[in-house]
C-alpha cells in the first residue's frame, strides 16, 4: 500500500511539472516531431502522418490536389524500408521552425534536406520538405 501511495505521489509530481512550464523546449518538440515522422514512416502508419505529424495546411493541399492524404502517403512511402533520420541544426522563429536533416532508407541514396515546421495547437507539425 505504501509503495502505491509513493507511486501515485510521483505521478502527480511529474504531471504537475509538465503542466507548469516544465515541458520540453520548442527545439526538443521539433526534434520529437521528426522522430515521430520516421517511426510512422517505418510502420507505414499513414493515418498518424496525416492526423498528427503533417501540418493541417499541408494535408489540405494534398487533398485539394485530388488525393486523400493517407493514399498520397501510401504512394509516396510504400517502398521505404528502414528509414533513418538524423536531425542537425534546428531554428525556431516564433510559430515556425526549420530543421536540417539527413535521411536514408534501405536501398536509397542518403539525402540532406531542410524541413519546415509550424506550430499548431497540439505541437509542431511538418509543413514542407525542401532539398
Amino acid at each position: 500500500m505504501r509503495s502505491t501511495v509513493r507511486s501515485l505521489a510521483a505521478l502527480i509530481a511529474v504531471a504537475s511539472l509538465a503542466g507548469c512550464g516544465g515541458g520540453r523546449s520548442d527545439e526538443e518538440q521539433v526534434r520529437d516531431t521528426l522522430v515521430a515522422f520516421r517511426r510512422a514512416t517505418a510502420r507505414q502508419d499513414y493515418k498518424a502522418l496525416c492526423e498528427r505529424i503533417l501540418a493541417p495546411r499541408l494535408v489540405r493541399s494534398v487533398r485539394e490536389a485530388g488525393l486523400p492524404c493517407e493514399q498520397a502517403m501510401r504512394r509516396g512511402f510504400q517502398g521505404v524500408r528502414d528509414p533513418q533520420i538524423s536531425v542537425g541544426t534546428v531554428r525556431v522563429d516564433g510559430e515556425t521552425a526549420t530543421a536540417e536533416v539527413r535521411t536514408s532508407a534501405a536501398g536509397q541514396e542518403p539525402s540532406r534536406d531542410t524541413v519546415s515546421l509550424e506550430k499548431v495547437d497540439d505541437g509542431w507539425r511538418i509543413a514542407s520538405l525542401a532539398r
